[in-house]
């Protein structure tokens, strides 16, 4: 390991750790990380609840909120899930986070796990840049009183429930009348989303600095209702026309069940989640190498 001078002082001075939900596999990377950034002359942090589920004692336990009162930059080990969750949690604080890939795809963890720490010291030593990414904020209003609010990075989805009929939505931005859409339900995606669960249903991919919003219909009943990319400054107003059991998920997870004359509202949040990349990342090569384009045909 390269000596670090007695004069060196890091980019971000306390670091928090955050581990893959429930998973023991990031015991080892956590422990190697944390002696890493100690080396560097970092304070470490790490999450409460991925030190109970990887075993790991060796530093200071906090919770989501003492990471955001004390942390000035965590450090995100698992897959864009764990990314996710650490980021509504996190956003409205201003920590920004920075990932290091334990999933599959990882269209937001930018670091290989093999090169962990010669990446992170690069960005100790400021080699790095910080991008601003949309958030969403989710509320439901039910007989004229509020009844749930969230918050999303990726997408807010009013969706289909367990008996698979259609759904039909009242679909209004800044309130003028868009459509009356049967569906299986429709996604309000933010750039960070374009490439989560809207790809999927052929949605656009939005480059993260186009203040946009995305509205991408989930298998239209008319064929004609295509994807829509709107102003982010818009709040989306959808009315549950019909579906018994439909529902409202944020960013992949089932928030709270819909009813009938439910009003679901989606518009930017007050702040941004602030996203570390590491020196030499490109927007364009992550999209070729997550999404295959340079790969031949079969």
């Amino acid at each position: 390991m390269v000596a670090v001078p007695a004069t060196f002082k890091p980019a971000f001075r306390t670091v928090a750790l955050i581990g893959r939900y429930k998973s023991r596999d990031v015991a080892a990377p956590l422990r190697s990380l944390g002696a890493f950034l100690a080396t560097r002359g970092c304070t470490v942090l790490l999450e409460r609840e991925t030190a109970a589920a990887a075993g790991v004692e060796e530093f200071p336990l906090v919770d989501y909120a003492g990471i955001g009162a004390r942390a000035d930059l965590a450090v995100v080990l698992g897959g864009d899930g764990t990314m996710l969750a650490a980021a509504r949690a996190l956003a409205a604080s201003g920590v920004p986070l920075v990932g290091v890939n334990q999933g599959r795809l990882g269209f937001m963890t930018d670091i290989a796990l093999g090169a962990m720490t010669e990446t992170l010291g690069g960005i100790l030593e400021g080699r790095h840049t910080v991008e601003a990414r949309t958030m969403l904020v989710a509320e439901v209003v039910r007989a004229g009183e509020p009844v749930f609010a969230t918050s999303a990075l990726n997408d807010v989805v009013v969706n289909k429930g367990a008996s698979g009929r259609l759904i039909e939505l009242v679909v209004r931005v800044d309130g003028e009348f868009v459509y009356d859409l049967r569906s299986d339900g429709l996604i309000i995606a933010t750039p960070t989303g374009s490439t989560a669960y809207a790809l999927s249903a052929n949605g656009p991919i939005i480059q993260p600095t186009v203040p946009a919003l995305a509205l991408v219909p989930i298998s239209p009943h008319t064929l004609s209702n295509r994807p829509i990319a709107v102003s982010d400054s818009c709040v989306v107003e959808m009315t549950l026309k019909h579906g018994a059991d439909a529902r409202l998920q944020c960013d992949g997870l089932a928030q709270i069940e819909l009813a009938e004359g439910d009003s679901i509202t989606a518009r930017r949040a007050p702040h941004a989640l602030q996203l570390v990349h590491p020196q030499g990342y490109r927007y364009y090569n992550m999209l070729r190498e997550k999404l295959h384009w340079t790969e031949s045909p079969l």
